[in-house]
Order: structure tokens, then C-alpha cells, then sequence
């Protein structure tokens, strides 16, 4: 069982993660975020406590507010001092080979998928 964060700023993506997500035994908890400043925040205050640390987090590239990528340098720069190892995937509708390979530079980065995310892959990302 493990506890997801979805980053993204897109409420149909939210939707189809909860659909997903309903009923499923993978998941325990599921938290929706439209930019990653407040997961951030949430994270740098709980970084001693692997509790209420999530195990996912599921993070979309472009966002008019906060990026990803944005997102992406905080998290490598606090990584290290959270008492949980997080593992971090990208989840975008992009397909340039350009943020592919961008993404790759973050040791953080477990892997990039391209939307939509499958229940089959979701829930193999859950259990591993």
C-alpha cells in the first residue's frame, strides 16, 4: 500500500487518477495538487516524519504557476534530507525527446511516462 501525490495542474488528469485510484488496494492515500509549491512546503515541513511522507509522487512538466521543473530542482535539493526516499515520476503530455533528456539529469527522476498513465502501470509503480 502506498500513499501518491499527483502534481498537475489539469482536473482531467485528477479525475482519471482517481478513477484509478478508487477502490484500489495499491494505494492507501492519494493527495491531488495543482502546482508543487504546496507539496514543497508540506514535505520540508515533515522531512523527519517518513509517515506522512508520500511513497509516489506523479509530476506533470508544464504548469502556468509552478513547473515541474521548478518543482524538480526544490525536490533534488531537499531529497537528501527527507527521512523517506520518494520516488518521483514524470507524467506529462510532452513529447519532445528534449524534456525527456532534461528530465534524466535529476538523480531523483525514477522514470518518465507519457500521458495518460495506465492502471496497469499505476499500480505496478504502487507495489514496487
Amino acid at each position: 500500500m502506498c500513499k501518491v501525490v499527483l502534481i498537475d495542474d489539469n482536473p482531467v488528469d485528477h479525475y482519471i487518477m482517481r478513477t484509478m485510484l478508487y477502490n484500489n488496494k495499491a494505494c492507501e492515500q492519494a493527495t491531488y495538487a495543482f502546482d508543487g509549491s504546496m507539496i514543497i512546503e508540506y514535505m520540508e515541513e515533515h522531512k523527519g516524519e517518513s509517515n506522512r511522507l508520500p511513497d509516489v509522487i506523479f509530476l506533470d512538466l508544464t504548469m502556468p504557476d509552478y513547473s515541474g521543473w521548478e518543482f524538480l530542482d526544490k525536490f533534488e535539493q531537499m531529497q537528501d534530507s527527507l527521512e523517506k526516499n520518494i520516488r518521483l515520476h514524470v507524467m506529462t503530455s510532452s513529447i519532445r525527446e528534449s524534456d525527456r533528456a532534461r528530465s534524466t539529469k535529476y538523480n531523483c527522476v525514477s522514470s518518465f511516462i507519457s500521458k495518460p498513465l495506465s492502471k496497469q502501470q499505476l499500480n505496478s509503480i504502487c507495489m514496487a
